[in-house]
């Protein structure tokens, strides 16, 4: 099974929340270019800043719409007349969600609640709803399938299997159409400073000669941002992923304590890698192992990673030194 060769998205009227962030910012450039409509939820700030969409405001094929998912009202007005919807909108960050993990079941279940109730009301074509590859906690096998047991080893990866089930009872209970995404540690431009390549990158193009990180053991499985956006849009026009969980991840894996090594030489910097304790997690809670099996985004919507490892991470210095004014390098960022 494949996805709809001749899938038109021309005209269409498509809902991104999480729209103004780094991978729905990515996700909305790619709608555009194949000719969608885009309805930009974005969060709300009285100071007006749209985020990575600030290049779009003013462009006819996006309508920007302020709100907040735990809104069933806003998210309500916000779906109605729309296609397609991608769900993104979350409250991100594995370190913040263990000082206020209820903020995390708001934003991240009730938020995806009134996003499926809104989609089964005004009976949008197609509902992708973000997960992480968080969920599944420390490999217990490897490749990670998606049969693979869920492991809450965080509050937040905690909510984020409570919202993936949420999502997925709303097709069991109403047929609603929905397919649960699940990218494995997407990386690339427009990334904020709390994940781990940018945190690197901005430590070195800022002149550090000691790199900060916590656990240098553990192993993910990295995309490039353009390659998840395209896995998005190609599980959206998929029949054969609605009702599922589907892997977005290249099926590689790399140590944090070598991914600095080579991000070290992407950078055409100098530097050492030391261990800070300020950004262990607790034992307990820190993923030893990502590594994604991909099968069903090949085999069911032709799916496949573009851009190498190498390569994602040359694009992304490059971007991180061109934006350093974005990066507190010197403090950590949770």
């Amino acid at each position: 099974m494949s996805r709809n060769d001749t899938f038109d998205w021309t005209g269409r009227t498509v809902l991104v929340t999480g729209a103004e962030g780094f991978i729905g910012s990515t996700l909305v450039d790619l709608l555009l270019e194949r000719g969608a409509q885009v309805r930009a939820f974005v969060h709300y700030k009285p100071y007006a800043e749209k985020g990575h969409l600030a290049h779009l405001i003013g462009d006819p094929r996006v309508e920007m719409l302020a709100g907040d998912v735990r809104d069933a009202g806003r998210v309500m007005d916000a779906v109605e007349g729309c296609d397609t919807v991608f769900h993104l909108a979350a409250l991100i960050g594995i370190p913040y969600s263990y000082d206020s993990p209820g903020a995390y079941v708001q934003t991240n279940v009730v938020g995806t609640e009134n996003v499926a109730e809104a989609c089964r009301r005004h009976s949008v074509r197609r509902l992708v709803h973000t997960s992480t590859s968080e969920v599944y906690g420390t490999a217990l096998t490897a490749p990670i399938s998606e049969a693979h047991p869920l492991q809450p080893q965080s509050p937040y990866s905690a909510s984020k299997i409570g919202a993936d089930m949420m999502a997925l009872s709303h097709w069991h209970a109403f047929e609603l159409p929905v397919t649960v995404v699940r990218p494995f540690n997407t990386y690339g431009p427009r990334q904020s400073a709390r994940a781990v390549i940018p945190t690197i990158l901005a430590q070195l193009h800022s002149g550090a000669r000691e790199i900060k990180l916590g656990s240098l053991t553990p192993t993910r499985d990295f995309t490039y941002v353009t390659d998840t956006a395209r896995g998005f849009i190609a599980l959206a026009e998929c029949e054969a992923a609605v009702g599922h969980a589907v892997n977005l991840g290249v099926g590689e894996e790399i140590s944090i304590g070598d991914l600095a090594e080579a991000l070290i030489a992407a950078s055409g910097r100098e530097a050492e890698v030391v261990v800070d304790p300020a950004r262990l997690r607790p034992s307990g809670s820190e993923v030893q192992r990502l590594l994604s099996d991909n099968s069903r985004a090949r085999e069911w919507a032709g799916w496949e990673p573009e851009v190498s490892l190498t390569e994602g991470l040359k694009l992304t210095s490059a971007w991180v030194a061109e934006n350093l004014r974005l990066f507190a390098a010197d403090r950590y960022q949770v």
